[in-house]
């Protein structure tokens, strides 16, 4: 059989760091890149006797996302103790949610080329990390090392129905979540970090089939490429076992991004393996209605909705829209420029598609090259505005509007005023202009007699001339008006 005669059935389990100071039952710090188990206390690392007390900031930041995944919210809840031996906790079990988690059901919506689908929920739930093993490099070593500080860290756990059908689904998911709990202020999303990480569950079934196939789940996997990739490989290992006529294992296997291939870890668990039984250390949490009500109203306007608002609202096409929201504080930055600009008077017609051209271009390019917040560029909002005012006007030239920006970038300043102090404001005075002109005709008869004779492709070689006497600065098309002008009288 081909690939075309098998559905492709695919979920995701997503692990978000919350953006907390401080460990989910604990108050030992979670900033990362500290020395090796120094943020650690009798708590986290599962000393005898010790009670955990949960993290208010983390249970706030749970709630907030499950609203903004339209999950229903229970009125109580509790943790379960998952019970299952893990070489980096050292108490043995997670603290985590099986019976109530803090959401259930609720949906992702992607786009996809053939419009948007929701992405159901099944749950979202809170846990602790576990801590981190350190394999020395090289051969030889017949030993780990752990590191517990990361143990206890809170976590958000997203777990999705097997509605995904391709790896371009899973791509748009993963992305459409990250920027949403991005502009949540639920997790940082940094993957180097491992801030966020996924596990995937495949199974293929024949075309059309009700039933799904035995499903294989890929653990700890690290960036979107390795998602992508693995799901990849394990389309083609799965559907070539099947028609070999191999039977399919429900099992858990281990991504190896150095060979490209997934190999086998154990055979999967079920709930019932990891004996959930409440957490007697914790008390269950009844959820006030109070608490949604505040969550709700400092809920900011979500990715997704926003990039479909840019669409409709300021008719950007759907890459300009799509890349203004990939973070908040960028369509933030876009929307301040707009009205800044439209404080000025500028064409409300091509002012937002203008402002848009330079956020893409070359302000995301000084971020990027620079490595910071937009905010921290040192371009205000309404200095973009007032450059975007210059040039429409005319007062400069999008060569010279251009040549100042990287100076705005350097000293903070306004445009206009960099313009004046540098001489470079766009010389737009018809007299001086065809003074020029007629400077540069009387050097170039030959050019002239061509332009006559029927060679118009010499207007762009008069003009450049032109330009160039000016040092640049006269307005292009003032230039080109006398130039055609002189040329053709």
């Amino acid at each position: 059989m081909a690939l075309k005669d098998y559905d492709v059935v695919i979920g995701l389990e997503s692990h978000a760091q919350l953006l907390t100071e401080t460990k989910m039952f604990c108050g030992c710090s979670t900033r990362f890149g500290a020395e090796p188990n120094s943020q650690t206390c009798p708590v986290c690392i599962g000393m005898p006797g010790v009670l955990p007390v949960i993290n208010r900031k983390a249970l706030m930041l749970g709630l907030r996302a499950a609203l903004a995944f339209q999950c229903e919210i229970p009125k109580r809840m509790r943790f379960d103790r998952k019970n299952y031996y893990y070489p980096d906790l050292p108490k043995n079990y997670q603290i985590s949610q099986n019976y109530t988690p803090i959401g259930r059901g609720g949906f992702v919506e992607i786009e996809t080329p053939q419009g948007r689908k929701k992405i159901g929920l099944d749950n979202i739930h809170l846990e602790e990390d576990a801590g981190k093993l350190l394999h020395p490099e090289g051969s030889g070593h017949d030993y780990s090392q752990v590191d517990l500080n990361r143990a206890g860290t809170p976590l958000l756990e997203i777990v999705t129905r097997p509605d995904m059908s391709g790896t371009a689904e899973v791509e748009a998911f993963m992305e459409t979540l990250r920027r949403t709990l991005e502009a949540l202020e639920v997790s940082d999303c940094r993957m180097e970090e491992g801030s966020l990480r996924f596990e995937a569950s495949i199974s293929l079934r024949p075309a059309g089939s009700g039933t799904l196939g035995k499903r294989v789940e890929i653990k700890n996997l690290n960036s979107t490429r390795a998602v992508l990739n693995c799901l990849e490989y394990e389309i083609k290992r799965q559907s070539a076992a099947l028609d070999a006529g191999e039977a399919l294992e429900q099992e858990t296997r281990l991504y190896n991004e150095s060979t490209g291939r997934s190999e086998r870890m154990r055979s999967k668990e079920e709930a019932q393996d990891y004996r959930y039984f409440p957490e007697p250390d914790l008390p269950s949490v009844e959820i006030l209605p109070r608490w949604l009500h505040e969550i709700r109203a400092e809920m900011p306007e979500l990715p997704n909705d926003r990039k479909w608002r840019f669409e409709s609202e300021y008719l950007l096409p759907p890459y300009d829209a799509g890349v203004l929201t990939q973070k908040r504080a960028v369509a933030d930055y876009f929307e301040e420029a707009l009205a800044a600009g439209r404080s000025l008077g500028l064409d409300d017609a091509e002012l937002p598609k203008e402002i848009s051209n330079w956020i893409m271009g070359p302000i995301l390019r000084a971020v990027n090259e620079r490595r910071v917040d937009i905010a921290d560029l040192n371009i205000p909002p309404e200095n973009l505005a007032e450059l975007v005012s210059l040039l429409e006007k005319g007062t400069i030239s999008r060569n010279i509007a251009q040549n100042i920006l990287p100076i705005m970038i350097e000293t903070g300043g306004s445009p206009e005023t960099i313009a004046r102090d540098r001489g470079m404001i766009q010389i737009s005075d018809a007299s001086a202009v065809e003074e020029l002109v007629s400077r540069v005709l009387e050097s170039h008869p030959e050019q002239i007699a061509e332009y006559k004779g029927g060679k118009k492709a010499v207007l762009g070689f008069l003009m450049g001339q032109v330009m160039r006497e000016a040092g640049g600065k006269a307005n292009p098309h003032l230039v080109r008006e006398i130039l055609t002008k002189s040329l053709e009288g």
